[in-house]
């Protein structure tokens, strides 16, 4: 069952067509990427997905519900979470005010002090500097720290934008399998990444998006092996 459908969307700056008229779809527990270049719309698209920015036309539906002019703030409370690119934590208050603020949209509280005992088992290095202003710390513990907050929403679809950006590669090696783990225990995943072979190789299905079209779509084998993705994004 398709957990999130677009339909033809088309998104403007302006007189610039940024993204035109794409379709795709995330099945329920799959981990879905968008792979491109720099400026090839992955961002725009998951934003627009969330109404973060408005869509010229199109639609989007959400688990059956048609969420095209539903507010972001209310897309949350359905089920439906991202972790934007560059992490935007809250960085003057602490890692435990941060995880708070994620759960802000949860109507039964009862379970906050479980699912926070949850995040910090996921991410032991959050439990460290769980009184730390989250300003401080390093650039793989607020991506940590930004995930953390993300699924303490109990997301149905947690969209990822970005997440290795920045990171030493042992870190990217932790981010992805973190996202694996995830995934694993019932959240389906929408992936937005530079990164194609990290995130082909954890991706049930992909897209390949270039100037605001999809130009190419599969199972992530089937990219990962593909000649086209090889030679523009495999360094093959």
């Amino acid at each position: 069952m398709a957990l999130l459908e677009v339909h033809d969307l088309e998104v403007n700056y302006g007189v610039i067509r940024a993204i035109k008229g794409i379709s795709f779809e995330v099945n329920e527990g799959e981990i879905v990427t968008l792979i491109g270049a720099n400026g090839a719309g992955k961002t725009t698209t998951m934003q627009s997905t969330v109404g973060l920015i408005p869509k010229k036309s199109g639609k989007v539906l959400f688990n059956g519900q048609d969420i095209t002019k539903i507010p972001c703030h209310k897309i949350v409370k359905l089920g439906m979470t991202q972790v934007p690119e560059g992490r935007r934590i809250f960085q003057e208050l602490s890692v435990y005010e941060n995880l708070l603020m994620g759960a802000y949209s949860m109507k039964d509280k009862s379970s906050f002090k479980a699912d926070i005992e949850s995040v910090y088992t996921r991410f032991p290095r959050l439990f460290e500097r769980k009184n730390q202003i989250a300003g401080t710390l390093s650039g793989g513990e607020q991506q940590m720290l930004a995930m953390g907050r993300a699924i303490m929403s109990h997301p149905k679809l947690l969209m990822l934008d970005e997440p290795s950006m920045g990171l030493s590669p042992l870190l990217v090696d932790q981010v992805f399998d973190i996202i694996k783990e995830i995934n694993k225990d019932g959240t389906t995943i929408l992936l937005v990444e530079q990164n194609a072979g990290k995130s082909l190789a954890i991706s049930d299905r992909a897209y390949v998006l270039e100037n605001g079209e999809i130009v190419l779509s599969g199972t992530g084998k089937e990219l990962s092996e593909s000649e086209m993705v090889k030679k523009a994004y495999l360094g093959g």
